[in-house]
């Protein structure tokens, strides 16, 4: 990741000769934000929106500037390498957001040549100094001569002689992730994936059950999505809280992929007892309000566990339209503080790499490191063992992951399930009625090129 470094900024320096484009200057201080804070694009971007007031056009265009320069940041860091006369880590951070940002417009966006270099050297002067610009524009104006495909060709090894790093540069992920991804699919179906990471992702809603409907969704101007029956799609994208459901909390922004999971722990076969669900690592809270409306309709109690206070309160907003005695715990779900065999149902959705949702988390794929995945598996084992003893025999867990990278998911289970005796996994596949490409089980792994949601995995286990 990308570490700042002090620059001189003298108060003349700072004058600019005209305004910035105001789009353009709240999109590159939305990515120095992320860049140099480590923020989440989608919350930062989200109040920047906000704050600036901008709306329609204005917010899609600012949101593009954002989210593809993110998305690529890796491969315009290749073109501009080729572009200075220096090593791009002696650039000043501020100096090479402003580089890709200008780069995102000249080869990935409908902006003319002229005006995107023009306006980045006026965003230049206005936020990093007047003798900066001259370099911005030298190198845009290089980066203007060849065509994205041009440029691609000039910094990747063709396809034939190293495919995963030509996938890497030419679709915007590390080379570690793309050979994590071929270890499951092969290189068309990775290249597939791939595109699918780099789209647009599409607003997808939830009616939580018995509080809201998705006809009343689609009277708003959302459409029915493909495979949750509470899932419609926010046509257009636009801001989901102006809708009266999602306002009120009856409804609520959550992706089919997650709502699948859910649905699939609280739809598994079960005998005897089913009042008593918990969620051992529940923040934010989407996947507790789903299963805590469920629940409530069975006369139920869900228990939500989440470790950090600020978490813990975002799951009780989730919640907050919910009836029923929900119970949001503030604790360690490593260390009950519960009898073993307590509940009938368990959620582990595991804190993981975010792998599965680049579509929506566009700078994760830069921050993410091998490293990262090896230290999240001791607590991803830890968790489950736990979720394991929370249930009672005959009850069910569900192993959920937002990553499809084997380290995190079949790997973590078959680890676990080899050291006990009571617990076997389940063929989750009927869980997932008319889902299509679920492979062989008997856990489940979606994908975006194949299901259109993020790369969630899920294993069902069933205390015996």
């Amino acid at each position: 990741m990308r570490t700042d470094s002090v620059s001189d900024r003298s108060p003349r320096n700072r004058e600019p000769q005209k305004r910035p484009d105001r789009v353009r200057q709240v999109a590159y201080r939305v990515i120095r934000q992320v860049t140099s804070e480590s923020g989440y694009a989608n919350l930062v971007l989200n109040k920047a929106l906000r704050e600036a007031k901008l709306a329609g056009r204005d917010a899609a265009f600012c949101t593009e500037l954002v989210h593809g320069t993110l998305r690529w940041q890796g491969t315009y860091d290749a073109f501009l390498a080729r572009c200075v006369d220096r090593p791009l880590n002696e650039l000043d951070p501020e100096l090479l957001d402003i580089l890709c940002l200008g780069t995102h417009q000249l080869l990935r966006m409908r902006v003319d040549s002229y005006a995107a270099v023009n306006e980045m050297v006026t965003l230049t002067r206005a936020e990093i100094g007047h003798k900066r610009s001259g370099l911005v524009n030298a190198v845009l104006r290089k980066i203007s001569q060849r065509a994205f495909d041009q440029w691609i060709d000039s910094v990747a090894p063709p396809y034939d002689e190293d495919p995963l790093l030509h996938l890497a540069i030419s679709k915007a992920h590390p080379t570690w992730e793309v050979e994590a991804f071929a270890r499951l699919l092969d290189d068309d179906e990775v290249a597939e994936l791939l595109d699918a990471d780099n789209e647009a992702p599409r607003v997808t809603l939830i009616a939580r059950p018995g509080l809201s409907t998705v006809d009343e969704l689609v009277e708003a101007g959302a459409s029915r999505a493909k495979w949750s029956p509470y899932a419609a799609v926010l046509q257009g994208g636009g801001d989901p809280g102006r809708i009266a459901a999602v306002a009120t909390g009856r409804a609520g922004v959550q992706d089919e992929g997650s709502q699948l999971v859910a649905l699939a722990l609280a739809n598994a076969p079960l005998t005897g007892s089913d009042a008593q669900w918990l969620d051992l690592c529940a923040g934010p809270g989407g996947k507790s309000a789903l299963l805590a409306s469920l629940v409530e309709q069975r006369a139920g109690r869900l228990t939500a566990v989440e470790p950090l206070e600020h978490r813990a309160e975002l799951v009780r907003a989730n919640l907050r339209a919910i009836p029923g005695d929900h119970e949001v715990l503030v604790g360690d779900g490593t260390k009950p503080t519960w009898a073993e065999g307590s509940f009938d149902r368990v959620l582990a959705d595991v804190p993981c790499s975010g792998l599965g949702a680049l579509r929506r988390r566009p700078e994760a794929r830069w921050r993410r490191t091998p490293a990262d995945v090896a230290e999240l598996r001791p607590l991803q084992e830890e968790l489950l063992e736990s979720a394991i003893n929370s249930v009672r025999a005959g009850g069910v867990v569900a192993y959920v992951t937002c990553s499809p990278h084997p380290d995190e998911t079949r790997a973590v289970v078959d680890a676990v399930l080899g050291k006990r005796a009571d617990a076997v996994l389940e063929d989750a596949r009927a869980l997932f009625p008319d889902v299509p490409e679920l492979g062989d089980g008997p856990d489940v792994q979606l994908w975006p090129h194949r299901q259109g949601t993020d790369a969630m995995y899920l294993a069902l286990i069933r205390r015996s």
